[in-house]
């Protein structure tokens, strides 16, 4: 037994190889994992770093306001030049309405119909009427018919018979009367038919004459001025049926729909809660004016069609070129002002009716010069890098391309790029790069 323990014996070299073999994978797993959780790490925190910076607001100014050659700055709002309260006709309930707030409609464009089972009645009521009269005129202008003049001629052919017939009968009863036979009675019985007999031939004769001339000509005239009249009243009512279709009288853009289907339009007295007045309100919005009140001590620095730049708060980058078209005949006792609106050249659909609008008034002088009314932004030179700024928008660094000018004491001139109002990085960092989150500093 001791011999066979002696002989016993662990082969440690094979059992470490054994055990090595399984683990190197996972070692080496691991250790990728590790590097890429760090890199991970590196990415985030470099993405989620936030870069504080000084930041500036731009501000711009306006050149026209101050430069040379302007005579008067002046606010207002804009106005359409003609505005048009679309109303109806005749009145009705509203059927159908086919525009809504904002659309552009074209001249002659059905905008509203309104119901018109009433109007179609009463039209039809008047055309039979009308035919009615037409055909008692034709009657009239074509006078009697043959038949008729011989149907009257036959009955003045039987009076005078019948006439003839009642004097032999007179004769014979008043020769019986004289030899006694007859009484007198008899004799006064036949005078009196042949008397009536003799006014039955006159009248027929009278009435076959007028059968053989036809109507009277105050007859004809009259049927002639009932037909017309008729007319007349067709007519009407075609019109009225034809106003419950409601057209738009010039192109433009409706600014207001004033009803809903199933209301009540009228032409008269509109109460606050009744019916309607007018259904919808347009505009020409390619005729646009600004409507200015000139403190009469400025008045006497403009004159007819005096030129001006016209700017508006909501976009102060655009001009518009605008010449006074009405001055007031009057001016304002309350507010000592006159009145005056000023015509824009070329309006565009950046700009609305009601927008506030500020017009620059410039001597003829610069006008035949050309100086463009530009307003003047000017921001720090150390903001501009390689052709760019940084500005700031949700927390991050915007890279802006700009065109610059002269440099002045303030800083440099940029003549395109910015608008004023922005956030810039007075001086951007050199590593800071377009969507770099940043923490604003105010300067």
């Amino acid at each position: 037994m001791a011999s066979d323990l002696s002989n016993l014996r662990i082969d440690r070299e094979e059992r470490q190889d054994q055990a090595r073999r399984p683990v190197l994978p996972w070692i080496a797993a691991g250790a990728l994992l590790v590097v890429l959780l760090v890199a991970g790490f590196l990415v985030y925190q470099h993405s989620s770093s936030t870069i504080e910076v000084e930041t500036t607001r731009v501000t711009a100014a306006s050149a026209s306001a101050s430069g040379p050659g302007v005579i008067l700055n002046a606010t207002g709002y804009i106005v359409a030049a003609h505005k048009i309260e679309v109303s109806a006709k005749v009145v009705g309930r509203v059927a159908w309405i086919g525009v809504d707030k904002g659309d552009r409609v074209r001249q002659g464009q059905v905008i509203v119909r309104l119901e018109d089972e009433e109007y179609r009645a009463q039209l039809e009521q008047a055309r039979g009427q009308l035919a009615s009269m037409e055909a008692h005129l034709r009657e009239l202008e074509a006078g009697s018919r043959p038949e008729e003049i011989a149907q009257a001629s036959a009955d003045v052919e039987q009076a005078r018979a019948d006439l003839l017939n009642a004097r032999l009968t007179l004769n014979r009863t008043r020769q019986l009367v004289g030899e006694g036979v007859l009484s007198k009675q008899a004799l006064d019985d036949a005078q009196a038919r042949y008397d009536a007999q003799v006014a039955r031939v006159a009248s027929l004769e009278k009435r076959f004459e007028l059968v053989r001339l036809g109507p009277r000509q105050e007859e004809t005239d009259q049927a002639r001025g009932q037909v017309r009249q008729a007319r007349g009243a067709v007519q009407f009512f075609e019109t009225q049926l034809a106003n419950t279709v409601i057209h738009a009288p010039v192109s433009g853009t409706i600014l207001e729909r004033a009803v809903e289907r199933g209301e009540f339009v009228t032409t008269s007295f509109v109460g606050e809660r009744g019916a309607k007045g007018y259904v919808v309100s347009l505009a020409d919005l390619n005729d646009l004016e600004v409507e200015l009140d000139i403190s009469q001590n400025d008045f006497a620095k403009l004159g007819p069609r005096q030129r001006g730049w016209v700017t508006t708060d909501a976009y102060p980058d655009r001009r518009y070129d605008g010449y006074i078209r009405q001055i007031s005949p009057e001016a304002n006792r309350q507010k000592a002002t006159v009145q005056v609106k000023v015509k824009i050249v070329q309006p565009d659909d950046y700009l609305r009716p009601d927008m506030n609008a500020s017009v620059a008034f410039y001597s003829e002088e610069r006008a035949e010069a050309g100086a463009p009314a530009r307003r003047i932004v000017v921001v720090p030179a150390a903001a501009v890098r390689d052709g760019a700024v940084f500005v700031v928008l949700d927390g991050r660094a915007v890279r802006r391309v700009v065109k610059t000018g002269g440099t002045t004491a303030q800083g440099v001139r940029v003549e395109e790029g910015l608008l004023g109002g922005e956030d810039l990085i007075a001086n951007p960092p050199a590593t800071l790069k377009d969507g770099d989150r940043v923490r604003s500093r105010k300067t």
